[in-house]
């Protein structure tokens, strides 16, 4: 074995294979323990690191052939390694990065994660992690984490103004928790999940914002005055149904009854993976009933857009910003929903149909296993909330037998 300081040009000029017929190691005179190894059969050269574990073992690991790293990269691999032997960990399968553990869970549960869902994991790891990606999950310790998760606060908190940072924070280290347990599960030799924040965790408070029932009437009559129809429907659909934002958006024509008088949102589409039958009430009917006269787009969308790849209307924040200058009340379209549940809690309908109605888990108890919440079962409870919204908002009532004549 020889010790040399190695560069680009000196690891050219390293015969490959060895005149000896067998592997030569040539160690790095700057930093110990890393070096290239030169076969004695083939024309290989690749870079290894070694050192003696902790029990008196000596583990040598394979770092990346010559030719398929830079030396600067090499080095950089070779050193984090090393830290990790030292520690006595062996960084053996050093296939699992971080970016495969992400890649891996989403393509193992595709089938039962939303495509929005798919997207945040991938951005909160993508562009908050992004050092870490390449990286073996081993080099991810407890301390880079509580180190990482107080700088991501910071980081959102300056570059976004408005925006809580301690809130993004707990959400990448959630997700990174998340891909951790599940890459442990299928390799048993990586060590417990270093996200153990515990104490360190940032409060989060849940919001409670709301349309206050005081507003309604101005809020309504701000949406109504939107030049866009499509942000205006949407809006109102959203606020008499409490659906979810990508339940609302992505509703299709054909998922649409007007005989028996069901929107039926699929089970894809829904946040719980659970189809919703819910009954129409007389607003919403009015509503679709005068968005079909308008014409059916070939999308297939009740809220189309023509500007967007998906083909349906994307977070309508602006549409929501303009009503907000014009009556004082921002909110968001989860809001709308929070709204819908406020509204219907206090008309005191039962919290079964409450739940059913919002698409809630109806629990885990034993009785309210047995429950069937059948569709028929849902119309009173949802024209009592409709009627309170409308009571809410001012809205006088239309003429229901000319609304039926256009169905």
């Amino acid at each position: 074995m020889s010790r040399i300081k190695l560069t680009e040009r000196v690891i050219d000029r390293l015969a490959a294979p060895d005149p000896s017929g067998k592997q030569v190691l040539h160690w790095d005179a700057d930093l110990k323990g890393f070096g290239v190894l030169c076969s004695g059969v083939t024309n290989t050269k690749t870079y290894v690191v070694q050192r003696t574990l902790p029990d008196g073992r000596t583990r040598r690991v394979t770092v990346a052939a010559a030719n398929e790293m830079t030396l600067a990269k090499a080095r950089e691999e070779a050193a984090d390694a090393l830290v990790e032997l030292r520690k006595g960990r062996d960084p053996k399968v050093r296939s699992v990065t971080l970016q495969s553990a992400l890649d891996t869970y989403i393509k193992r549960y595709k089938a039962s994660l939303s495509e929005n869902t798919q997207a945040n994991y991938k951005t909160m790891i993508e562009r908050h992690l992004a050092k870490w990606l390449d990286k073996p999950l081993t080099f991810i310790t407890r301390e880079a984490v509580e180190k990482r998760h107080a700088e991501i606060a910071s980081e959102v908190a300056a570059s976004r103004p408005g925006r809580k940072g301690e809130t993004s924070a707990n959400a990448v280290m959630r997700t990174l928790k998340l891909l951790w347990n599940d890459a442990r599960h299928q390799d048993k030799t990586l060590p417990e999940n270093p996200v153990l924040l515990k104490k360190l965790w940032f409060e989060e408070k849940r919001r409670e914002r709301i349309v206050e029932a005081a507003k309604l009437s101005d809020f309504h009559n701000a949406v109504i005055a939107l030049p866009n129809p499509i942000a205006r429907d949407y809006i109102l659909f959203v606020l008499f149904t409490g659906l979810r934002r990508r339940e609302a958006a992505m509703l299709k024509w054909e998922h649409v009854d007007f005989d028996l008088k069901l929107i039926r949102i699929p089970a894809a589409n829904t946040k719980a993976k659970r189809k919703l039958d819910l009954p129409m009430t007389d607003f919403v009917r009015n509503l679709l009933v005068a968005r079909r006269s308008v014409g059916k787009e070939p999308s297939g969308f009740v809220f189309p857009s023509h500007g967007k790849k998906t083909g349906y209307i994307a977070e309508p924040k602006f549409p929501l910003d303009a009503v907000g200058k014009a009556c004082g009340v921002t909110v968001s379209v989860h809001d709308l929903r929070r709204t819908f549940i406020t509204v219907a809690e206090e008309t005191e309908i039962s919290p079964m149909a409450l739940k059913a109605l919002v698409n809630h888990s109806l629990g885990k108890d034993v009785t309210e296993g047995y429950v069937q919440m059948r569709v028929e079962r849902l119309r009173a409870p949802a024209q009592k909330v409709a009627d309170s919204l409308k009571q809410l908002c001012g809205i006088i009532p239309i003429d229901e037998e000319n609304v039926v004549a256009m169905a």
